[in-house]
């Protein structure tokens, strides 16, 4: 525990920045970066992604880390805290909305974290040699199987959030993130290894360039670096709150963004020149996780073995995202009710399985909840904490919190990068996916 406040902190640097890549990656990079860089043009999607995200992606990070850190509370607290010292009390309204578009994809997030465990124990049976995998997710997904798999997921996350910050959220992620990454390599090497997986790996290297004139190209690019790295407001945001001034938040932010994109590449070379060796469809959206994969793991030879560590490491991403968007609803009911943290897990648990019910038991109920708090609640969130924190409590007051503790302090140039372009990046962000329907 900090000696000053009673707020828990993390114990290191490294183990900051570990759940910090356990909360951005999650399925965002084992499931949406594979079949979006798929969809959208391969190496050539890889440009403006690494633009977006080594430029604005850490821009991002470094913000909500310092805002977070500045005001040792989470989003409502900490609007609440800037925007009563310029004579307003809109601060904990304007701080509950970020909370509850984490709030809203932890919901809808947990589902999907169930359907990776009932994949995981398939993989472990071996039964994708048995079942017609493609129908199987149609009727597994929308089902009451599929409630109790929430169930075990939401479960699953409750018992490392309630050991708190440093004995459950960081110490979980020192075992899981380095396990991950050593899966993820083993099966990129057993992938890039098939016969006919050289085509899919000239797919990711080398660019066809003609996408980079395709305006979707750059828009999907964007989308994917701001939910790659989770910016939106209040996740990020209370993982900062818990650091100590002495810790390095422009180091952590770029390791976060580095290591984040490693593993998304990662999760890219064990999936997509798999499917080219079996002559499936690597552009095929969100199917790709629950049928294309299975589909290539059946046929592969070892297929078994590589099945059963790839939704290991699927299960793992998973686990340390829920992991982050849990601590959002319960540092906040902790922080607003002045409650513990154990009786704060178990509210927000409870609360979060009713409202998941209704998602669980119905796709077009899940489609329409998690198309509306991704598109409008999750990007609102982001601008308005951007606004907060560069605008109101001020870009050079702002630059000041980030270089508390860095060995390499930002300079005065980054400020107008902050204040300016990442501000309304972040509004641009907010209406294409309004436009597109969501990233």
């Amino acid at each position: 525990m900090s000696q000053d406040t009673n707020r828990d902190t993390w114990t290191s640097n490294y183990g900051f920045v570990l759940a910090c890549i356990g909360a951005a990656m999650g399925l965002g990079s084992i499931w949406m970066f594979p079949w979006r860089l798929g969809a959208y043009g391969g190496a050539a999607f890889l440009i403006p992604y690494f633009i977006f995200i080594f430029i604005l992606g850490i821009t991002g990070l470094m913000g909500e880390f310092a805002f977070g850190r500045s005001q040792k509370r989470g989003a409502i607290g900490a609007f609440e805290n800037v925007l009563k010292q310029k004579g307003s009390s809109l601060g904990p309204v304007l701080g509950l909305i970020p909370v509850l578009g984490v709030t809203g994809v932890y919901v809808f997030y947990l589902i999907v974290v169930g359907w990776v465990m009932k994949y995981l124990v398939l993989s472990i049976m071996g039964s994708f040699d048995n079942i017609d995998v493609p129908s199987y997710f149609g009727g597994f997904a929308g089902s009451t199987e599929s409630l109790i798999w929430y169930a075990v997921a939401i479960i699953s996350t409750l018992i490392i959030v309630k050991l708190g910050v440093s004995n459950g959220i960081e110490a979980a992620n020192k075992i899981m993130m380095p396990a991950l990454f050593v899966i993820l390599l083993i099966v990129a090497i057993r992938s890039v290894t098939l016969p006919g997986a050289i085509e899919g790996i000239r797919f990711i290297t080398i660019p066809d360039w003609s996408y980079l004139a395709d305006p979707i190209t750059w828009v999907m690019a964007l989308g994917q670096a701001f939910f790659t790295v989770a910016l939106g407001g209040a996740a990020m945001l209370v993982y900062g709150s818990y650091l100590k001034d002495d810790q390095d938040i422009p180091s952590s932010a770029f390791n976060t963004a580095f290591y984040t994109t490693i593993a998304s590449l990662l999760a890219a070379f064990a999936t997509i020149p798999a499917a080219f060796a079996f002559d499936l469809p690597a552009e095929s959206g969100p199917p790709l996780l629950f049928i294309t994969i299975p589909l290539v793991f059946a046929e592969m030879p070892g297929g078994y073995i590589f099945g059963v560590l790839f939704f290991l490491s699927v299960f793992f991403a998973a686990i340390t995202s829920a992991i982050n968007l849990m601590e959002v609803p319960v540092e906040a009911v902790m922080d607003r009710f002045n409650i513990g943290r154990n009786t704060s897990v178990i509210i927000v648990a409870i609360l979060g399985f009713l409202v998941g019910i209704p998602l669980c038991l119905s796709l077009d109920n899940f489609g329409f909840f998690s198309d509306f708090v991704s598109i409008y609640l999750v990007p609102l969130g982001a601008v308005l904490a951007a606004i907060v924190f560069f605008w109101i409590f001020g870009v050079s007051n702002a630059r000041a919190e980030i270089n508390k503790g860095a060995k390499r302090p930002v300079g005065a140039w980054w400020e107008p990068i902050a204040k300016y372009a990442f501000v309304l990046v972040s509004v641009v962000v907010l209406v294409l996916g309004i436009i597109y329907g969501g990233f």
